[in-house]
């Protein structure tokens, strides 16, 4: 039985790994999406806010309720780059979800799908989420210009640049300009970090470029640390795991990065723990429960084998 397991959890589609993979770069800007409320550490018992019910929202791919709720946070907080920052994320992640981008639906004997013909992007949408993101750079700027290390407006520049590069992969399919907006965004999250340590979603964007960029080939991880870029493998899931676990609003991306990280490393039962707690936590996500439904079917044997098939 166990044998038997260990050979399904391997035999996961392949097709299914590379998608997870890709989604790992392309939903990066998502994930800083939500985002933490400029200048407060973060701990999970943290007062909500505007912006919560805005981010649970769009976490629920409830997204005229997320746009009224940022909505009302410019129209409160008209000088914070969070704003517009998260209304251009919204944005972004309603229209991922138009293009079915994040779909990966598989029949129960891990054939694909029959693919979809494509949809064209929405020209409107993207004219709105470049205006957002030109406004948060003047409204960071401003702020950064008074004091260099404002966490809030940091942060919104950590958002700003992933939402920019997570937009080049999910519509333009521009990959390595994305990979660019990545490592600037580490950056910037490095920085955050050395002045508040405890600014715990900050972490994201470390362990997504170390994690993402070590799955290259050698050559082009020698390429990539010569331009700058970091690619360990280690190093990525430990800054994924402290933002699983302590992040006050990016904890629930962090845990689908590991959900991949299991995947690619065949482990599909620990990647369908991380996913039915995704899908309990935000029930009116449509992709996570189909994840959870193709995991179960690729992996059933393996949780009979895990439960001594109880």
């Amino acid at each position: 039985m166990l044998n038997r397991s260990t050979r399904r959890k391997q035999a996961l589609p392949g097709k299914m790994k590379a998608v997870m993979s890709k989604l790992a770069v392309a939903t990066a800007g998502l994930m800083l999406a939500l985002a933490v409320t400029p200048g407060r550490a973060q701990v999970s018992s943290a007062p909500a806010n505007g912006l919560d019910a805005g981010y649970r929202s769009m976490y629920n791919l409830q997204f005229d309720q997320a746009h009224r709720a940022f909505g009302e946070w410019q129209s409160q907080h008209p000088d914070d780059p969070m704003g517009p920052v998260s209304e251009a994320a919204a944005f972004l992640f309603s229209e991922c979800d138009r293009l079915h981008v994040l779909e990966m639906e598989f029949r129960a004997d891990g054939k694909k799908a029959v693919k979809q013909d494509r949809i064209a992007p929405d020209l409107q949408a993207k004219k709105k989420f470049e205006s957002l993101l030109e406004k948060t750079q003047t409204l960071a700027a401003a702020r950064l210009t008074q004091d260099p290390m404002d966490a809030g407006a940091l942060f919104a520049r950590i958002l700003m640049d992933s939402l920019h590069g997570d937009y080049l992969v999910l519509v333009e399919n521009r990959d390595k300009d994305a990979l660019r907006y990545l490592k600037q965004s580490r950056v910037l999250a490095e920085s955050l970090l050395a002045a508040n340590p405890t600014f715990y979603d900050a972490y994201l964007p470390i362990g997504v470029e170390n994690y993402m960029t070590s799955l290259k080939s050698a050559a082009v991880r020698w390429f990539l640390r010569a331009g700058g870029a970091q690619t360990d493998k280690a190093t990525g899931l430990q800054n994924l795991k402290i933002a699983a676990e302590k992040g006050r609003y990016l904890a629930p991306f962090a845990r689908m990065f590991l959900a991949i990280a299991a995947l690619r490393d065949h482990d599909g039962i620990h990647a369908l723990e991380l996913m039915e707690s995704l899908a309990r936590e935000f029930p009116d996500n449509r992709f996570y429960a189909r994840q959870v439904a193709l995991l179960r079917s690729q992996t059933g044997s393996g949780l009979m084998a895990a439960t001594g098939g109880q």
